[in-house]
């Protein structure tokens, strides 16, 4: 099966050339979509000989994703991955994900953060932001997974050709959920690796995902 990595990239050219290193020999593809940056995470993706595409306006994370998505669609992805820029998440863990859609168990699998491999996650999150998020997430989609709020996952090309993202914020994973289980695909978790860096730990993104979640689901 051929698998694409879509990276979504906002100004992270401190981050980029090692993901992109770690991310290449497990997958056919990878796209980075640059998110608007104003650095040179762009340049740096293009110099490591990978898809480089580019918003030019900063549009959101959700944005990007789907950017990517319909990039790996049109080019004859098999199995699209969902994997951070900011070197939080192990590549080496990529294959635990693509597995599950490979044997035919699943359409879509969703990283977990609570499944039992260790994780640095600030306390607020782990004991508030989370648990609200998971119970949000319960109530508005009547979707029962462990981890709410999760950027590592995988799909397979039915999978990606029934979730188009509309959330250009930080809500599209909710809504990929949400849709998963509207659309009656085969869905499974598997455990991951989270790496916590110090910057953005900040309760206000926490928040901000629950507000873009409400809207979304509301207000549109």
């Amino acid at each position: 099966m051929k698998v694409f990595c879509v990276i979504p990239a906002f100004n992270e050219e401190e981050n980029i050339v090692e993901v992109i290193k770690t991310v290449k020999p497990l997958v056919d593809g990878v796209v980075i979509v640059d998110d608007g940056s104003a650095d040179k995470t762009y340049e740096l993706a293009r110099a490591q000989g990978v898809i480089a595409l580019k918003h030019l306006l900063n549009r959101g994370q959700g944005a990007a994703l789907e950017t990517g998505n319909q990039y790996a669609l049109k080019n004859n992805a098999d199995i699209i991955v969902h994997f951070d820029a900011d070197g939080q998440f192990l590549a080496g863990e990529i294959k635990e994900l693509t597995e599950l859609i490979e044997s035919g168990r699943a359409d879509i699998v969703f990283g977990s953060r609570f499944l039992g491999r260790s994780s640095n996650m600030p306390v607020f999150k782990r004991l508030l932001l989370m648990p609200l998020a998971r119970a949000m997430n319960r109530m508005l989609f009547g979707a029962r997974l462990s981890d709410p709020q999760c950027g590592f996952r995988a799909l397979n090309a039915k999978a990606a050709g029934k979730i188009k993202i509309q959330s250009d914020g930080m809500a599209h994973c909710s809504e990929i959920i949400g849709k998963a289980f509207q659309s009656g695909l085969k869905i499974k978790e598997a455990p991951i690796t989270v790496v916590y860096r110090e910057f953005g730990q900040n309760a206000s993104g926490g928040w901000r995902i629950i507000k873009d979640l409400v809207y979304s689901k509301f207000l549109r």
